[in-house]
Order: structure tokens, then sequence, then C-alpha cells
């Protein structure tokens, strides 16, 4: 993308964010968004499609510090000079107009060359240009993300081509220097003060010609086909979480590194247990009398064994206990603890001697829980 369509797009409106999101807040944003408009989850929808490319390519851009900054002085500068409110005076060397604005050439001059390759800013079009970043989802089970695994992600992307490596040249033969521009990709127009750049009309801005074309590509260098990567999900991996595998995006241009792919993890539910933090949840049925009395209830946990659990006498429903390291082990030797949440199972049919066992209960409880309740009102 060139920094002329910077002046057109606005990246933080497009991702719902202020110019002044931190890092962690402007990364909260792209992932609500990428789920939502994911091609994914949006089939045969090229509304939706074209909404993703665009929270991507703001995201893109946003995410890196330094690209970020060039946006913002892009779009804060227009295109059209750097002016100053004059209370201070014109500022030395500065053309002065009316109304108290001072307006300084050197900042012009700056800004357009790093805009459109004026003077010593040119840009070569023989210069390495890193690969795009792309964005996969992975779909794992519990347990997989829990334990980690070694997998694979499918998807359909821009790669070097399999028969010029990226050249874009035939078999035997290799790109020639452009003569027009000296190999530059760029044609300078001097106009007095300013001096503007625009692509080779001849090389369209390569800098180089293939005069003998790579048969598969075309010359491009660049072939669009489906392909694996294989990727290492380290144990204890987080829904949403997004993975960088550094160098497996695009392939660069003119000995450029490659870009990176994000691989986005989606976290299947579990039958039994839930998830919060490193500590893994789990609900178990109790009965009333070992409620009220007491007992060691068996409790099974994610790797297939069980804990004893003591429950003391007079436990209320919705009480919860700690197993301590029958959690996730996400990092290092840091393992979190089993949470477990005891629920008062009521049968929904009572025996004849269940019932009359209730009813002598009910009968020897003096008063009700609720007169507390009765007396302040």
């Amino acid at each position: 993308m060139s920094q002329h369509d910077w002046l057109e797009k606005d990246f933080y409106k497009t991702l719902g964010v202020s110019s002044d999101v931190s890092e962690k807040e402007l990364t909260k944003a792209y992932r609500n968004l990428a789920r939502k408009y994911h091609p994914d989850a949006n089939p045969d929808d090229t509304k939706a499609e074209d909404r993703f490319k665009a929270i991507s390519e703001a995201y893109d851009v946003l995410s890196d510090p330094e690209r970020r900054k060039e946006y913002d002085d892009v779009r804060r500068f227009g295109g059209a000079g750097r002016f100053t409110t004059g209370g201070a005076g014109p500022r030395p060397g500065a053309g002065t107009s009316g109304g108290g604005f001072s307006f300084d050439p050197t900042d012009l001059s700056d800004l357009l060359g790093g805009m459109f390759g004026s003077g010593s800013r040119s840009t070569s079009g023989m210069q390495p240009r890193r690969g795009d970043d792309l964005e996969a989802e992975l779909h794992l089970s519990f347990d997989e993300a829990v334990e980690g695994v070694t997998t694979s992600v499918h998807l359909t992307s821009d790669a070097a081509c399999r028969s010029c490596h990226g050249s874009g040249a035939a078999a035997g033969t290799t790109p020639q220097t452009c003569t027009r521009c000296n190999g530059r990709g760029v044609l300078d127009d001097n106009q007095g003060f300013f001096s503007f750049s625009q692509p080779c009309d001849r090389c369209g801005g390569r800098g180089r010609i293939v005069v003998d074309p790579c048969p598969t590509c075309k010359g491009n260098g660049i072939e669009r086909k489906p392909r694996q990567v294989k990727v290492r999900i380290p144990p204890g991996v987080r829904n949403g979480q997004r993975i960088r595998l550094k160098g497996r995006g695009t392939p660069g241009r003119n000995g450029g590194p490659a870009g990176d792919l994000y691989v986005v993890v989606e976290v299947a539910s579990h039958e039994l247990f839930g998830r919060s933090g490193d500590n893994l949840t789990i609900d178990v049925p109790i009965t009333f009398a070992e409620a009220a009395l007491g007992a060691n209830v068996k409790v099974p946990t994610l790797d297939g064994t069980t804990v004893t659990l003591r429950v003391p006498a007079g436990t209320p429903a919705g009480k919860t206990f700690r197993v301590r390291g029958r959690g996730v082990s996400a990092s290092g030797d840091k393992v979190g603890d089993l949470l477990v949440t005891v629920a008062i199972d009521v049968p929904g049919e009572l025996t004849d001697a269940q019932r009359n066992a209730i009813e002598a209960l009910a009968n020897a409880t003096p008063g009700s829980p609720r007169d507390h309740l009765l007396r302040a009102v």
C-alpha cells in the first residue's frame, strides 16, 4: 500500500478505536473484529470478506510502531506542508503568509519527499520489500489446548513460484536491469524547488525486466497455491490467543524478508471442565446428606484419574474447593489448580423411605432459614 492511500483511509475508525489507543487495546479491538468478520465465519459473504481485509490492513499498519508514526504524520499534515500559528513569529528561513501563519518549505520538502520519493528520499524499485503478514484460524480440542500439540495449518496464499523460486525468469535465464531507470524503478521529474518521482513506465517500478518469463508464474515470481504450515502449539494456549510464526507469511520482493503468519487459536469447550486462566473448573453434584454430614467425594481430573475431596459437614451449595496442582501447566513449572464447585442434588422423585426421612428432618428442624428475612420487613 502506498502512502497516498493513507490520506483517504482512517485506520483508527476502521478498528473502532481512538488515535491514542494503547497497543493492548488495539490488539483486543482487532481480535474481536477479526473473529466477527473472518471468512470462515461468514462463508460466501463478500462484504464480510472486504471488511476483514480492511481490518487486517489497518492493524498491519497500526500494530507496527514505526509505520503507525509514519501513518499519523501523513494523516496529520495531509500532504500539504506544515502551517503554524504565528504567535511567536515566523521561524528563520520560513516564508510568511497573511493571517499570522508561517509556512516552512523545508517541512513540506521532507514530507513530500517521504511520500512521493523526491530528492534523496526517492525509493528504489530494487529495494527489498517485506512480504505481507497472514492470519489463519486453528481449531483445537480442549485437551489439545491444555496439553499442547504439533499440527498443521492449511491455507491458500501467495508463495514463491516453485519453478523460478521467485525470480520471475524462465529456467536458465535471469532478469535484466532496466536501462531506462538504471534499476531504480522510478523516474525523477524535476520541477524547480521540488523533485517528484514516479514509477518507471518501462519496468513498472520493479527496476528490472524479465525478458523470458517463467511459464508457471508468467514472470511475476509469485504463485497462489494451497500449502500446509507446521505449527507447534505450546501447552496451556488460550482461546483467542495469537501465535506468530516468523517468516511464514507471503514472500518478500527483491530479496526482502517474508512476512509473518499469525495463527489465531479457537478452543472447543469440554463437556465437564471449564477454564479460568491456568485453573480448571468443574461442577460436582453432592447429596444433601453429604453436604450436611460431610463426606469424601471423588472428583474426576482432566488426565482421566480421580482425586478425593473432603467436603466438611455443613457445606453450602455453591462452595468452591481448590485442588492444587491439577490445573493447566502454561509456562515453566507453574501449574494451575482444579476448582471444584459443589451443587446440592435434589432428587426429582422420592422413595417412601426417603420421604419419611426428610419429613422427620423437617419436623425436627426448628423454625425456618427465612425467618430473619420476614422479621426484617
